[in-house]
């Protein structure tokens, strides 16, 4: 596939407005008069936790920690927080990021506490998200960023959440600081809260953001093993592009599925994201899979993926769409959706190598073009963590 970025690590010229035109970013002049903007260096969707989401204790009067794997570094960084699908306030007395160890440990000496218009605490009102103010804080390229949330008295009996975190947040009683021992009375897979981390950088740097359902989510990747193929896609590109995975499991692009259709959540999830220079859509076996009249749905696809393509094309953004990977011996499997995946992966081929990711050339089986590679499928509909491997690695060749 032809390459759209230049050489790993380049900054893109063509793309300098879009990081402007990408949610409510700001800009400042560097300490060289150089222009810098705010950019994502890794992002979650946010969905309402079920009740089997939450921990067995309240998270009220409790620190929860939980472990990300950013994209690109910078000097500063900002945290925003969010409580959309709260129907109460959350209280939070103070966060602070470190550098993760083994587990729950931090590196302590590195941990910073942030601030919310110069106050450690925040109060997060119903439907609202809040940022943090800049910190100065030397964030690597790909590391593994420890977040630290110690909740006051306050907070949601259902938290605004990501479900499918594919790593282990470590819940304590009480208060938490960094110089102290973190001793968790519970461990659970799921983020609460957290929804996106920003870095500064100069105008026209890459971020990419996919929206995606379970398949983007990680569904059969190593708890803790950072290897979802959006972190391979950021490996592959050596840390100098902004990757952001907003996948949901469950999720549909038109209708049904679980959290908010992708359509629905378009504006905040990927629009709203910081300085979103590409695209890619990968989202469509969950509607032809539980759809009844599969042909019907392939068609209403189709025009989702026309809407948003336009949507983001207006902020001028990018866009690749992702081909449908097969689902032969899944639970999704007919002949009928079968041939809808095929109209749709028709469709989406005829917009040319600048705007496909071919994953399902990547991962079908060339023996059974209608199931994945027997060694690189978890349940015949998600890949394992080697197939994430094929698939990261084979985007990475579309930037």
């Amino acid at each position: 596939m032809r390459k759209t970025i230049i050489g790993l690590g380049l900054l893109m010229t063509g793309v300098a407005a879009s990081g402007q035109s990408v949610g409510s970013l700001s800009a400042d002049k560097g300490r060289q008069g150089v222009e810098v903007s705010w950019t994502g260096t890794w992002a979650t969707a946010q969905e309402l936790a079920g009740e089997e989401d939450m921990p067995l204790t309240e998270l009220s009067n409790c620190a929860v920690r939980q472990v990300v794997h950013v994209s690109i570094g910078g000097e500063r960084l900002r945290l925003r927080l969010s409580n959309v699908f709260g129907d109460e306030a959350v209280e939070l007395r103070s966060v602070y990021v470190a550098d993760a160890g083994e587990g729950c440990e931090i590196a302590g000496s590195s941990a910073r506490y942030l601030s919310f218009s110069g106050k450690r605490g925040v109060r997060i009102e119903p439907g609202e998200t809040v940022t943090s103010d800049e910190l100065l804080y030397a964030l690597r390229p790909l590391q593994r960023l420890s977040i630290t949330v110690n909740y006051g008295g306050s907070t949601p009996r259902r938290a605004t959440c990501h479900r499918g975190s594919r790593t282990t947040s470590f819940i304590m009683a009480g208060e938490s600081k960094p110089r102290k021992a973190f001793r968790p009375t519970e461990k659970v897979e799921h983020w609460y809260n957290i929804a996106s981390i920003e870095v500064p950088t100069t105008s026209g740097q890459p971020c990419i953001a996919v929206l995606g359902n379970s398949i983007t989510d990680g569904r059969g990747s190593t708890t803790d093993g950072q290897d979802r193929w959006t972190d391979v896609l950021a490996e592959a590109l050596g840390g100098s592009v902004g990757v952001l995975n907003l996948g949901i499991g469950g999720n549909c692009l038109v209708e049904g599925g679980l959290g908010q259709p992708g359509v629905q959540r378009f504006e905040r999830d990927i629009l709203g994201q910081a300085g979103v220079t590409h695209l890619v859509i990968f989202e469509g076996i969950n509607d032809i899979g539980g759809s009844k009249s599969s042909e019907e749905m392939a068609h209403r696809l189709i025009d989702a993926y026309g809407s948003l393509m336009a949507m983001a094309r207006e902020r001028g953004i990018k866009v690749l769409v992702g081909t449908l990977t097969p689902m032969g011996n899944s639970f999704y499997w007919s002949y009928f959706h079968e041939a809808a995946r095929q109209t749709v992966n028709e469709w989406i081929r005829a917009l040319g190598p600048d705007g496909v990711i071919d994953f399902d050339a990547m991962m079908r089986d060339a023996d059974q073009p209608t199931q994945l590679r027997k060694e690189w499928q978890s349940d015949w509909l998600h890949p394992n963590a080697e197939g994430y491997q094929i698939m990261g690695r084979g985007a990475a060749e579309a930037f």
